[in-house]
């Protein structure tokens, strides 16, 4: 039987690093992008103000990738640590973008942010700016990678579980790479970080404009922040749709339960825009709801329903009796592989074997599980509903704010009036928010998942390694403490180079240092 503490404190163990992680990854990969298009002016236009911008920026930007570096080693690591019957189950196809990703972050990224560096005196302008756009290119690569891994575990797709070694092995790596939950994981986390990096840019600049100081430098990367910010946030919304679509076709569980839709919806089917989860009873209470949305969401049709909960746990119930006959078949092939009455039984269910894993969390074999065990079992396909829900709302509801944001910065920053202070402060205030959006979106995406940690594969609780409770505990603490400081060294590092501003370098101080020639402050 599994010590389900372990798997709870390891869970947590790999949810706070990751997380931890995850504070650095969004605004490494915006500000790539940003320092591109910045330096691209700069090249073009050859005034210094741009090359000013573009170092400054990088500087943060430096700061931001060298803590998510240091804080991505530890969590593939945690795979062989905390997750050893994962790595054996799967590392034949969640392996390999794994180590593609490591190759090129700690290969390709790392050598191409020194040349960003300390290249500048030693490399032609448009040497230099391919340099940071290859930057641009290679850390959204590197995530690239990474959520081809994390679409797989969403949507295990090009891979089929092989009886004779007791492992999933890959069958159609092209089916892998392109996986279309992969894909809209992607664009849609990207575009996130592009809205993480411009409210940053947008709330220092903001900031700069209200003290007075630095006005040319602020003034122009405010409106390039404006800029970028708009169409990132356009582009979280639209992706952010094409995610919810992937959901109605790889699962429907999840949709299911951020919609704490316990009825199958008929078409079409409406939107929850405010509701009390009542779990207990499974009813919504004080429920508000915004006609055929959800449909056309979820199925890009008004005639299709969205199938709900309790319909959900009826397949999943359904889909564990026929796992128990793969399960059946498969132990017999274990003792006797030609058999062939058995190979023709594994065959026709072995779709649903994982369903039958779910068991074993009540009985060793999940041919001797009770019905009132296989209900219990197909309960637990269900997650936490009132989390997702609420996470859902919270991570919409800021997405929509940000579109506002910047599409009265752009109007703002378009008239060359960058002083309305209502504007400023409220950039300022929401520096912050991406994150916590961010953080939202992965506890959607994570949570939304359990019981699996291989979507109807592998369960979370057998993919534990064989370690003993004090074990995970003290490593959990260990990495809480470490993390804790080094993202308060992070902080202290990124706003004293704020405070100090653009041209401290320059031995005028903060604002001080008198703008380039050509690089005149635009009149309102």
């Amino acid at each position: 039987m599994i010590d389900m503490s372990v798997v709870d404190l390891s869970r947590w163990q790999f949810a706070l690093t990751a997380m931890y992680h995850f504070l650095f990854v969004p605004l490494t990969l915006g500000l790539s992008f940003m320092l591109a298009v910045m330096e691209s002016v700069y090249v073009m236009t050859g005034r210094q103000i741009w090359r000013d911008m573009t170092k400054f920026w990088g500087t943060l930007f430096g700061v931001n990738f060298a803590m998510g570096v240091a804080t991505g080693i530890v969590m593939e690591f945690q795979f062989g640590m905390n997750w050893a019957y994962y790595s054996h189950y799967v590392g034949d196809i969640f392996g390999a973008p794994l180590a593609i990703e490591g190759l090129m972050a700690f290969f390709l990224e790392a050598t191409l942010v020194g040349l960003f560096f300390f290249g500048w005196d030693r490399m032609s302008k448009l040497g230099h700016l391919a340099v940071t756009w290859l930057v641009a290119l290679g850390s959204n690569l590197s995530a690239l990678w990474i959520l081809i891994a994390n679409g797989w575990m969403q949507n295990p797709v090009g891979a089929e579980f092989n009886p004779a070694t007791q492992r999933m092995e890959v069958v159609d790596f092209a089916a892998v790479l392109f996986n279309p939950v992969a894909q809209a994981k992607f664009v849609h986390t990207v575009s996130a970080g592009y809205v993480t990096a411009a409210v940053f840019v947008l709330g220092v600049s903001a900031y700069y404009l209200l003290r007075k100081k630095n006005v040319g430098f602020a003034r122009r990367s405010f409106a390039v922040a404006a800029a970028f910010g708009l169409a990132s946030s356009l582009s979280v919304v639209v992706l952010g749709d094409e995610s919810g679509y992937t959901l109605t076709d790889n699962q429907r569980m999840k949709l299911a339960a951020l919609e704490a839709m316990w009825e199958t919806e008929p078409a079409p089917a409406g939107l929850a825009l405010f509701a009390i989860p009542d779990v207990e009873n499974r009813v919504n209470r004080y429920e508000i709801k915004i006609p055929w949305v959800l449909g056309l969401i979820a199925t890009r049709s008004v005639d299709q329903p969205v199938t709900g909960i309790l319909e959900l746990v009826a397949i999943a119930e359904s889909r564990i009796e026929n796992g128990i006959a793969a399960d059946t078949a498969l132990q017999v092939l274990r003792t006797d592989p030609n058999n062939a009455e058995a190979r023709e039984a594994f065959e026709l269910h072995k779709r649903d074997l994982g369903y039958a894993h779910l068991l074993r969390r009540y009985v060793d074999d999940p041919a001797d599980a009770t019905p009132q065990q296989i209900q219990q079992a197909a309960w637990d396909t269900v997650p936490n509903v009132t989390l997702l829900f609420w996470a859902f709302r919270f991570m919409a509801g800021l997405g929509f704010f940000f579109v506002g944001l910047f599409a009265v910065a752009f109007f703002m920053a378009s008239i060359r009036s960058c002083s309305f202070k209502p504007l400023l402060w409220a950039a300022v205030l929401a520096i912050p928010l991406p994150w916590i959006a961010a953080e939202f979106g992965w506890v959607l995406a994570e949570m939304g998942r359990q019981p699996w940690i291989i979507d109807g594969v592998l369960p979370t609780f057998l993919g534990v390694s064989s370690l003993d409770r004090n074990t995970v505990l003290v490593s959990l603490v260990g990495f809480v403490l470490i993390y804790s400081t080094l993202f308060i060294i992070e902080m202290g590092l990124m706003l004293r180079l704020i405070k100090a501003g653009p041209y401290a370098h320059d031995g005028h101080g903060a604002g001080a240092a008198p703008l380039a020639p050509g690089a005149a402050v635009p009149a309102e």
